[in-house]
């Protein structure tokens, strides 16, 4: 697959849902970014987005997606008047680490693992 191909199957489809508060909105994202991305389909995805990118153009687009749909969760959460982190925070403390083990150590992928890196996150 052309990476730039493999960077589109990555874009979200929809908005991430509202689950009526900060906590639950992450986690439930963060399960479903875990879950599709440690599919095989999604290190596919992975791999191919990331093959024959040595400008991580398409590096830079995947973590865009995500980072569009953390802003739009912690936007929906400070709308309700909650406490909420910056973006930067919950990609290096949520996302990173979920990459890190789909690419590096298949082991603990599991959605009590995400939730368990959001709730650290937010403490």
């Amino acid at each position: 697959m052309e990476p730039d191909v493999a960077v589109e199957r990555l874009r979200p489809e929809a908005a991430p849902e509202d689950r009526g508060s900060l906590p639950a909105d992450l986690a439930g994202w963060a399960e479903q970014f875990l879950e599709e991305m440690s599919s095989p389909p999604g290190r596919a995805y992975i791999r191919d987005a990331l093959l024959g990118d040595p400008l991580a153009g398409n590096a830079g687009q995947c973590s865009e997606y995500a980072a569009q749909q953390i802003h739009a969760i912690l936007a929906r959460a400070a709308q309700r008047g909650e406490n909420v982190p910056d973006a930067e925070t919950v990609l290096d403390r949520v996302v990173a680490p979920m990459m890190y083990r789909i690419l590096f150590r298949r082991s603990g992928l599991t959605a009590e693992y995400a939730r368990r890196l959001v709730t650290e996150t937010l403490s």
